[in-house]
């Protein structure tokens, strides 16, 4: 990793550079103002509340934030938004390009987005060349190298986010493939606006506005290859799957699904929630590190709840996600009982005992 950017890469683009303002540049510059005001506004987190989901902590005064940048229309025309309305709302923005060394010339393109970014006032560009193993395939290996390498830029600077430009298009997509593997509401909810470490202010743009943005700003994007190569199952859903649903049911179905991803935060933060303050009066912890809850009142539970206040348990108190599978075997113990024995799940034992289910770390 290096930094790059010498005293006039730091200065803003020259009048003679500046772009009228044209209804895409405004779009995109109103949604990383409302994002970063956003994060700005979030309520402090209580360091001593350990229950329930993490909750992204607020941006403080002055916070360095980092943009994803790629080189591609829509991370390009994050990078020029941010230039401008970061400074004007009281923080700093610089840039982290990761070069994933996938095909040739990759190097010469990192290259070039870290100068367009230099040029554009972001401060400091970081460059990270990282290694993609072939372990989960190519997507998420990328993937994780690219994350890992967000986590070594937020860790050399300072920064409180990473600024990601998946748009609305991309959330779409994202819904359609949870939608086709199963993976239940979390996966339909989406990518969320707002992790504490990832910001995404586009999810309300679509992808043709960041390219509008780029035209109208006078920026060159890169156009990876890979964005159009069929082998991958997201290009499938966005060259095949999305247009078929277009044309069948007509436009806006990109939208209509952003929405449903929408939807289900709202409601899943509402039942977590309830979750939460439910788990409050039926768990009991005990010296030997377990905790245990009461079988009648999990069982008086509609199954959403009591599923969720299972997932919430095991997730704050031992650090483990169960997954579906996981947590309906352990509600079995609840609903299905007929002096089964112990549970043993990754990293937890469950046991039932005295109208108790108790959990047990086992690492």
């Amino acid at each position: 990793m290096h930094l790059d950017g010498s005293e006039a890469g730091q200065a803003s683009p020259g009048p003679e550079r500046r772009p009228r303002l044209t209804p895409p540049i405004a779009d995109a510059r109103r949604a990383v103002r409302s994002a970063l005001s956003s994060a700005a506004t979030l309520p402090a987190v209580d360091p001593h509340d350990d229950h329930g989901p993490a909750r992204p902590a607020p941006l403080t005064p002055g916070a360095l934030v980092i943009v994803g940048l790629s080189g591609g229309a829509d991370s390009l025309a994050l990078a020029a938004a941010t230039a401008f309305e970061a400074p004007r709302t009281g923080f700093r923005a610089g840039a982290i390009v990761v070069d994933h060394g996938l095909q040739p010339g990759s190097d010469a393109v990192a290259a070039r987005a870290a100068e367009q970014a230099a040029a554009l006032g972001l401060y400091p560009v970081l460059v990270d060349r990282v290694d993609v193993s072939s372990e989960g395939g190519p997507e998420a290996a990328a993937r994780a190298a690219r994350h890992a390498a967000f986590d070594r830029a937020l860790a050399a600077t300072g920064a409180e986010r990473i600024l990601l430009a998946h748009t609305l298009d991309d959330q779409a997509e994202t819904v359609l493939l949870g939608l086709a593997r199963g993976s239940g509401p979390s996966s339909l909810q989406g990518m969320l606006p707002d992790t504490g470490r990832l910001l995404r202010p586009f999810l309300g743009l679509r992808r043709a506005q960041t390219r509008a943005f780029c035209v109208d700003s006078r920026l060159d994007p890169w156009d990876d290859p890979h964005n159009d190569d069929p082998s991958y199952t997201r290009v499938r859903v966005r060259t095949a799957v999305l247009p078929v649903l277009e044309r069948e049911f007509g436009p806006g179905v990109a939208e209509a699904l952003a929405r449903t991803a929408e939807q289900l935060r709202e409601d899943d933060e509402a039942l977590d929630g309830l979750a939460l303050e439910w788990a409050q009066e039926l768990v009991s912890q005990a010296d030997d590190g377990s905790v245990a809850l009461d079988v009648r009142g999990l069982a008086a539970d509609p199954a959403a709840l009591r599923q969720r206040i299972i997932r919430l348990v095991v997730s704050a108190e031992f650090g483990i996600s169960l997954t579906r599978t996981h947590t309906l075997a352990v509600a079995a113990l609840i609903t299905d009982w007929h002096g089964q024995g112990p549970l043993d799940l990754p990293g937890v034992r469950v046991v039932r005992q005295n109208g108790l289910l108790s959990f047990h770390p086992t690492t």
